[in-house]
């Protein structure tokens, strides 16, 4: 369920097409993300799954939509 909420999240910032993501999907390389793609990106995912604001070094260890998933897990599991 987490990973479905944010490949929809993914796809409509990104424009692509959610057959195309994987966990392993960089936002940077794969996506060409830039800093403030990933910034809005967060907001998005703060406001989905009601997570609060997220810090600025957490951002930093995303990496990959796996990683963001890992993310999401750990903060609602904790």
């Amino acid at each position: 369920m987490i990973y479905e909420k944010l490949l929809d999240l993914i796809t409509e910032q990104f424009g692509v097409d959610g057959d195309t993501i994987t966990e392993e999907t960089s936002f940077m390389e794969d996506l060409n993300a830039d800093s403030l793609d990933l910034v809005e990106l967060m907001m998005s995912i703060e406001e989905e799954f009601d997570l609060g604001e997220i810090e600025d070094d957490s951002l930093d260890k995303i990496k990959t939509v796996g990683d963001a998933v890992k993310f999401v897990k750990d903060r609602i599991e904790s």
